[in-house]
């Protein structure tokens, strides 16, 4: 499959989609050396719940808190040098604390609501928040959709949504199924639209970030309209392998494809993301420490590609972000 263009005179972007930790590692990987061109960092909603009478995005926040440098680097979640007043005293008042919300993080969702309510949509309000935050002007934070769409699972405890699986049940239950409520009215956000349209078609790179397939990826590529906007306005589609010798670095990724009954390998993940969106792909990155999977006669036609993709550190990461952006440039 090819979809190489002319290069537009105006640099084209690099669009990345991000969920999850990884997703917005990457995008820190890549704002830094694309080489002057513009990063769009697509970002997962169906993360997005209401606690406290405020919306939480947590993807959204977690891409903003890593392009701002101000996320904790341990937890890979959240604000550096957090505190938690507020948090404990909501305990002290028999308030829900099943979600850890610290205080700067609290005044961000303080921010968005406050500008939310005077109107604005989620995507102008993210552009809000990245200005406060001091992202650089050369990266453009835009959700997926300014619908909304919510990511529910079926488990063997029943339906729930995904905090309450993620983060109450800490991904405990057996999943059976993933339903993103509100898809099927959702739209891509027109802020994307006309990003991806100021360029010819086949001029932007577009990479799938190293993200859960079923709880990142899947709310925003299942958007109707979505795969065939990046398809036609890709010149190469790349995507990064979540599972790593097979495991996830991070994540319930690997548990998930078990307990769906697909192998738990980046072959695994591959075949399954070429059938649920056929033809979207161009060229597959997987770990290193995967490479002898790709000989397999069902990966013939793949164009798979190996490197260090663990990013450990900063220094590590925009290693494997430059490797990225040669792939991007390299023929079909």
């Amino acid at each position: 499959m090819t979809r190489c263009g002319s290069v537009n005179e105006m640099p084209s972007p690099i669009v990345v989609l991000s969920g999850g930790g990884g997703g917005a590692r990457l995008a820190g990987a890549l704002s830094g050396g694309a080489k002057g061109r513009p990063l769009v960092v697509v970002t997962n909603t169906g993360d997005d719940f209401e606690h406290l009478g405020l919306l939480i995005c947590p993807d959204t926040d977690s891409v903003l808190y890593t392009l701002s440098g101000k996320i904790d680097p341990q937890r890979g979640w959240g604000r550096a040098e957090e505190s938690w007043l507020v948090f404990d005293e909501l305990k002290n008042i028999a308030g829900p604390s099943w979600f850890q919300v610290g205080d700067k993080d609290l005044a961000l969702h303080l921010l968005r609501a406050s500008v939310l309510s005077e109107g604005q949509g989620l995507v102008e309000a993210t552009h809000t928040l990245a200005r406060q935050l001091k992202v650089p002007d050369t990266v453009i934070v835009v959700p997926a959709t300014e619908s909304p769409v919510r990511t529910h699972v079926l488990t063997d405890r029943g339906r729930m949504a995904f905090q309450e699986y993620f983060v109450g049940q800490r991904c405990e239950p057996v999943l059976e199924h993933v339903v993103y409520e509100g898809v099927d009215a959702a739209s891509p956000s027109q802020r994307l639209v006309d990003l991806l349209n100021e360029h010819g078609t086949h001029e932007i790179d577009v990479v799938l970030g190293p993200s859960n397939p079923f709880l990142s990826l899947g709310p925003i590529l299942d958007i109707p309209g979505m795969v065939s906007l990046l398809r036609q306005q890709a010149r190469h589609v790349v995507a990064v392998s979540p599972i790593i010798g097979a495991r996830a670095l991070k994540g319930p990724a690997a548990k998930i494809m078990s307990e769906l009954g697909l192998p738990v390998s980046a072959a695994g993940w591959t075949l399954w993301m070429n059938e649920r969106y056929p033809e979207l792909v161009d060229i597959w990155v997987w770990d290193e420490a995967d490479e002898g999977l790709a000989n397999s006669d069902a990966l013939e036609s793949f164009d798979i590609r190996t490197t260090s993709t663990v990013m450990s550190d900063p220094a590590i990461a925009h290693q494997f972000g430059a490797w990225l952006l040669e792939a991007c440039a390299s023929e079909c």
